[in-house]
């Protein structure tokens, strides 16, 4: 763990994509803890642009953007999160025990899996948002976790289905063990570092996810994210009028939210796969 942690620093990529997510993170967390004002309040006219006051000018609604910003990307980023580990935990159940188990299992579990992957998962997303009465960030973030898994579970059984043959897991079954104690202390730690770069991506297609549907109105209720930043600048439309601040900022966020966590994961896939990294 020691070694992979010294090689991870040693990455040019990791690290750049470390340092970009740590700087963003840091502005989004720490800079509302110096402005505790409200980001519901007006406090100008609508579209008014960058002063000193107000360093990135005010929304439609005359709120300020740059306070709006720090409170959006918390909440598209505890979406993200959310979405990444419920996608992640519904990929590696599934295909841990299609790949383990096979047979009329994994067929069954394929076929589930296969249909999921067919039908573009933003149509579902959006069809069970358009049904929802309440959604809060969870909800949403869970609804975007439930239509992200199958690409996860596919990987994830493809590469069970050769662990199970190794001799280590053939060991455990003639000793008797139980088939989620096999799956657990055999399979699941050769498939940690694969799990995690998983959960990166999802996270990041979390964040995209929820923004596509924020700007089409069916974000979480009661809440800025960085999506209904866009939606509103699209509504009230900013593009027409000029106001750059008020969609270009929430577009960066997302654009450097996804983008290092994308690099992130590059620089992780150059470190546990071995013929990438010579």
């Amino acid at each position: 763990m020691r070694n992979t942690m010294r090689i991870l620093l040693k990455s040019p990529k990791f690290m750049f994509g470390f340092t970009l997510l740590v700087l963003v993170m840091g502005f989004v967390f720490i800079y509302p803890l110096f402005n505790r004002a409200d980001p519901f309040e007006m406090v100008a006219s609508g579209f008014d642009p960058p002063s000193s006051e107000h360093i990135l000018g005010s929304d439609n609604f005359g709120r300020d953007v740059f306070l709006e910003l720090a409170h959006g990307a918390q909440a598209s980023l505890y979406v993200g999160l959310v979405a990444g580990v419920f996608a992640t935990l519904i990929g590696l159940i599934i295909g841990l025990f299609a790949g383990y188990v096979g047979g009329m299992i994994d067929n069954v579990l394929t076929a589930i899996n296969n249909m999921f992957i067919v039908i573009p998962p933003l149509v579902i997303l959006i069809l069970i948002s358009i049904g929802l009465n309440n959604r809060s960030s969870l909800i949403v973030g869970l609804i975007i976790g439930f239509t992200a898994w199958p690409w996860t579970a596919r990987a994830v059984r493809a590469q069970t289905a050769s662990l199970r043959l190794r001799d280590h897991v053939n060991i455990a079954k003639i000793s008797g063990y139980s088939t989620m104690r096999i799956i657990l202390n055999d399979i699941l730690p050769y498939l940690a570092s694969y799990a995690f770069m998983a959960f990166i991506l999802q996270t990041a297609t979390g964040i995209l996810e929820e923004a596509s549907i924020s700007m089409l109105g069916l974000g979480p209720y009661n809440t800025i994210s960085l999506g209904t930043m866009l939606n509103w600048a699209m509504m009230f439309e900013a593009m027409g009028t000029g106001a750059w601040w008020a969609f270009i900022p929430p577009a960066i966020i997302i654009g450097i939210f996804t983008f290092s966590l994308y690099i992130i994961n590059s620089g992780m896939d150059e470190v546990f796969n071995p013929k990438i990294r010579s």
